[in-house]
């Protein structure tokens, strides 16, 4: 590949990451209900509004769940690879390229939340500085996760093991879900 590829799968993958980053926030922050006027939430919905309110009218939201930023996102997802496979000069199978989107969805949400989690380890240390507005969206996204283990797994000694615990089930769905999707998704491109 060319220097000039190479440039440009840098920036495919930077431009769509933030892409994707924000539709999927917006979904997980309305799923979690977060407040609406935190700062950072403020942001994702002007900055995600004007796509997703003309889709919401062609495909509405399932209890808490946006269906339509789910979609965005899948679609976001598969014009990154469309445009990656593009730059390579392949011409992928469309069922492929649908289910290697939706690997490289369920990936990026995979590793949002080791990530989030992360985050929310380092600031279990700093328990007093909890006024910066992203302090409450961290815990709100990782509750879901981490709360039925909690409760699974009581604190031995006042350590909490639930975060290492999600992050190896994590890992794990990493594994066995999302690569075993992308293999598929690789066989179908191609056309077998």
């Amino acid at each position: 590949m060319s220097y000039f590829a190479d440039a440009g799968q840098i920036l495919i993958r930077f431009i769509f990451g933030v892409l994707i980053a924000l539709v999927v926030l917006r979904v997980l922050l309305q799923w979690v209900r977060a407040n609406f006027y935190n700062p950072i939430c403020q942001f994702l919905y002007k900055a995600t509004n004007p796509v997703l309110m003309p889709l919401r009218r062609l495909i509405p939201a399932w209890r808490t769940i946006d269906i339509a930023g789910i979609a965005l996102a899948w679609l976001l997802c598969a014009i990154k690879l469309a445009l990656l496979f593009a730059l390579a000069g392949i011409a992928p199978a469309i069922a492929g390229l649908a289910v290697m989107a939706l690997a490289d969805l369920i990936g990026f949400v995979l590793l949002l939340y080791l990530g989030l989690i992360l985050v929310r380890i380092i600031l279990s240390f700093f328990a007093g500085n909890t006024h910066h507005p992203i302090v409450p969206l961290v815990y709100q996204l990782t509750d879901p996760v981490l709360r039925p283990l909690q409760r699974a797994l009581p604190a031995f000694g006042g350590i909490d093991f639930s975060p290492m615990i999600a992050w190896l089930l994590i890992t794990l769905a990493r594994v066995l879900l999302v690569q075993p999707l992308l293999d598929l998704g690789s066989r179908l491109a191609q056309g077998g």
